[in-house]
């Protein structure tokens, strides 16, 4: 049986400081290279409560408020901001937000305006989509304008 000398245990022993900021730098360098962007598509949308009719909604609480009518099968046949017919065009609708809410940023505190979208129960998903994109903002360049952040759906009309 051979025994091992002290000297042979210390060569095996690791340096750990070299390793140790290697972690260190690449730490630093994920840290300072992290750039933080805003949600695509985060909008404060709430959703009717199921199953209660007989609870009405105060008018003034809803400044605007967009009815898309569709055919039987889901195609939408027409849209009405606080009921001024618009046709089926988004971008009358994206201009008629502009004319009614303008351009400018809200104050501070101030949630800014709010949309109420009535749909008829079997609007395809897609006019929904093409509406909240049109009402939501738009591009102008590199600078995104923000229109209408706060969204509200309305039971579906049957």
């Amino acid at each position: 049986m051979k025994i091992r000398n002290r000297e042979e245990a210390q060569e095996t022993q690791l340096n750990m400081t070299s390793m140790i900021d290697i972690v260190f730098l690449l730490l630093i360098f994920f840290v300072m290279t992290f750039k933080i962007v805003e949600l695509e598509g985060d909008f404060s949308v709430r959703m009717p409560l199921a199953g209660n009719d007989s609870v009405a909604m105060d008018s003034t609480e809803l400044p605007l408020t967009l009815r898309m009518k569709a055919d039987e099968l889901g195609k939408l046949t027409s849209i009405a901001l606080n009921e001024i017919e618009l046709g089926q065009d988004f971008d009358q609708l994206r201009g008629n937000v502009i004319s009614l809410i303008g351009t400018t940023t809200p104050i501070e505190g101030d949630d800014g305006p709010e949309i109420e979208i009535d749909t008829d129960y079997n609007l395809r998903y897609e006019y929904v989509i093409r509406a909240i994109t049109a009402v939501s903002g738009y591009k102008d360049g590199n600078e995104v304008v923000k229109l209408i952040e706060k969204i509200k759906f309305a039971k579906p009309r049957r």
